[in-house]
C-alpha cells in the first residue's frame, strides 16, 4: 500500500518542504536523497502502483555510485546481471557476436555496466524509501500549481477529491507528458530522428539463450531485438518497422506474430506478452529545468533513443545533483542561487546523453555500418561550473604545475584504496569530504557537513588518482569542487556556498 494523501499532516501545507511529482526512478532517488538529509518530502504518483514494464535496464557505473550511496547496491547487483553482449542473426543463423561496451582502461569504472529492469529497480528505491520514513501517495494527480511569496501552492487530486498543499519547492519528474513542465510553459522542442514507429515490450519467450542481446537487423519488415532481463525467461523487444505509415500492433497475439515473421522463432515459443506499447523514436531538451521555485528533473526535462538507458541513467544523476543542493538551501541556509547551478550543470550533461544515445540507436537497431564497440561511458563532469574552483595554476602555465591530464575541479572524484576502506566508502552519505595529500593541515569548515581525510604515503593509489599535495573537497555528489594547497581558499569556497 502507498500513503493515502488524506493523511498526510492534515494537508496544511506546514509538513512538506519539498513535493515531488512522479514516482520513476527519477523522483524515488530523489525524495530518498532529500528524507536522508531531513527534508520533509511528499512523493505522488498518477498511477495506482509503480511502472510494471522493463523500459530502461542498463545502470552504468556512476548510476550505480549513486545507488551505492544510497544503500541499495549490494541489492540491485543481486538481481541483476552484467549486461550481455550482443549477437546478430542472418538467415536464422547468428552470424556475429560483439561486446557492445569497451573495457575502460584504467581505475574508471570499477564495476561494469549491470542490467537490471527499470520495474525491479523501482521496486528496490521504493523498499529504501520507506526505510527513510517516507513512501509513494498513489493515485494523486498534481492537476494545479502556482508559487507564492514563499514557495509553492499545489492541488493534488485523488478519486475526485483535490487538496491544497503549500511547499518550499516543488519538482516534477512526471515523465515526457508529465503536467509540471506544461504547467510551467516550458517548451521541449521534440526531434524525431527516426520517422518509423517502434514497439517496445516485456515477453516471456523459449528458443534463445539468455546469455546474448539477440538482433536481427535485416529482417524483412524492420529490425527486431530481444534483450534478455534479468528475471527467469523474460526478454525485452525493440522492433522497428519500415513503413512510416505502419501500425504497430501491440496486442498479444500482435506482438508474438511479429516475433515469429521477423526471426527464426515461432509464435508458440512466445509464451506470454507481459506489457507493450508503441512510439515514434524523438529526442528532446527543455528549454529550461527552473521556473522560480519549481524545477524539472528525469524525462520531464529530457527525452532519448529507447536504446542504451541513458534516460534512466540522466534521470537518476539529475536527481543526486539536484538532492544535495536542496538539502544546502533548506537545511544549511544555503543562498537560493545555488539551485542555478542545477540547471547550468545538469542540461548539458543531458544534451550529451542524448547524442550519445541517438548514435547507439543507430548503431544497435539500425546497424549502420559495421558493428563495432561502443566506448564504455564515463561520467564528463562539470569543470564549467562555477561550483567548481581549481585553485592551482592552469595546466602548461610552467615547470612544477599541475599535469593537464590530472584530476581537475569538476571532475568526478575517483576512487582508491585508503587504509582499510576505499575513497567511495568515505563519500558515502549527505556530506561534504575534504581530503588531505602530503601533509597538508586540513582547516575546519563551519556551516557544511564535512568529513575530513588526511590521506598517508602509503595510499599510493589515491596518491596517483589525485596529487602528492593538496586538497580536495569532493561534493556530496561526488564531484571535486575545491582543489587547491590553501586552507584559506577552501574557506572562501564554502563560505561562497552561502551557508551559515
Amino acid at each position: 500500500m502507498g500513503m493515502d494523501v488524506d493523511s498526510m499532516g492534515g494537508m496544511d501545507g506546514s509538513d512538506f518542504e519539498v513535493v515531488v511529482a512522479g514516482a520513476g526512478p527519477t523522483g524515488l532517488t530523489l525524495a530518498c536523497d532529500l528524507l536522508r538529509r531531513g527534508v520533509r518530502t511528499l512523493l505522488v504518483e498518477r498511477g495506482d502502483r509503480l511502472f510494471p514494464g522493463s523500459r530502461a535496464r542498463e545502470l552504468r557505473p556512476r548510476t550505480q555510485e549513486i545507488l551505492d550511496d544510497l544503500g541499495v547496491l549490494a541489492t540491485v547487483r543481486a538481481l541483476g546481471e552484467p549486461h550481455p553482449p550482443l549477437r546478430y542473426w542472418t538467415d536464422g543463423e547468428p552470424c556475429v557476436d560483439r561486446d557492445l561496451y569497451e573495457q575502460h582502461p584504467g581505475p574508471v569504472p570499477r564495476v561494469p555496466v549491470w542490467s537490471v529492469p527499470q520495474w525491479r529497480t523501482q521496486k528496490i528505491l521504493r523498499t529504501r524509501l520507506r526505510e527513510l520514513g517516507g513512501d509513494v501517495a498513489f493515485g494523486v494527480a498534481l492537476t494545479g500549481l502556482a508559487t507564492t511569496a514563499d514557495g509553492v501552492e499545489l492541488l493534488l487530486t485523488r478519486e475526485n477529491r483535490t487538496r491544497i498543499v503549500h511547499a518550499a519547492y516543488a519538482v516534477g519528474t512526471d515523465g515526457v507528458r508529465g503536467t509540471v513542465r506544461a504547467a510551467l510553459g516550458i517548451a521541449r522542442p521534440a526531434q524525431a530522428f527516426d520517422e518509423r514507429p517502434l514497439i517496445v515490450a516485456d515477453v516471456l519467450a523459449d528458443g534463445l539463450d539468455r546469455d546474448r542481446w539477440h538482433i536481427w537487423p535485416g529482417a524483412k519488415g524492420g529490425a527486431l531485438s530481444l534483450c534478455p532481463l534479468a528475471c527467469a525467461d523474460t526478454f525485452r523487444l525493440l522492433a522497428r518497422y519500415e513503413d512510416e505509415p505502419a501500425r504497430p500492433d501491440t496486442s498479444e497475439e500482435g506482438v508474438r506474430q511479429l516475433i515469429a515473421d521477423r526471426t527464426h522463432l515461432s509464435a508458440a515459443d512466445v509464451r506470454e506478452v507481459q506489457w507493450a506499447t508503441a512510439f515514434r523514436a524523438e529526442t528532446g531538451l527543455a528549454d529550461s529545468y527552473r521556473t522560480g521555485r519549481v524545477l524539472l528533473a528525469g524525462d520531464a526535462a529530457h527525452v532519448h533513443s529507447p536504446v542504451g538507458g541513458q534516460g534512466l541513467d540522466t534521470g537518476v544523476q539529475d536527481a543526486y545533483n539536484l538532492g544535495w543542493k536542496l538539502g544546502m538551501v533548506l537545511r544549511h541556509g544555503a543562498d537560493p542561487a545555488l539551485l542555478d547551478t542545477y540547471e547550468s550543470e545538469r542540461r548539458p550533461a543531458a544534451a550529451e546523453a542524448i547524442a550519445a544515445s541517438t548514435r547507439l540507436y543507430r548503431r544497435v537497431l539500425l546497424a549502420e555500418g559495421e558493428p563495432v564497440r561502443w566506448p564504455h561511458p564515463v561520467d564528463g563532469g562539470y569543470r564549467d561550473s562555477r561550483l567548481s574552483v581549481d585553485a592551482r595554476p592552469d595546466p602548461g602555465a610552467g615547470a612544477g604545475v599541475v599535469p593537464a591530464n590530472a584530476l581537475r575541479a569538476g571532475d568526478r572524484a575517483p576512487d582508491a584504496p585508503c587504509g582499510h576502506a576505499r575513497l567511495h566508502d568515505l563519500f558515502r552519505g549527505p556530506h561534504f569530504t575534504l581530503l588531505s595529500f602530503g601533509g597538508v593541515e586540513p582547516p575546519p569548515l563551519v556551516g557544511l557537513p564535512v568529513v575530513t581525510q588526511r590521506v598517508h604515503a602509503e595510499d599510493r593509489e589515491a596518491h596517483q588518482a589525485y596529487a602528492r599535495r593538496g586538497l580536495f573537497l569532493v561534493r556530496p555528489d561526488g564531484y571535486v569542487g575545491w582543489a587547491g594547497e590553501g586552507a584559506a581558499g577552501v574557506r572562501e569556497y564554502v563560505t561562497g556556498l552561502g551557508s551559515t
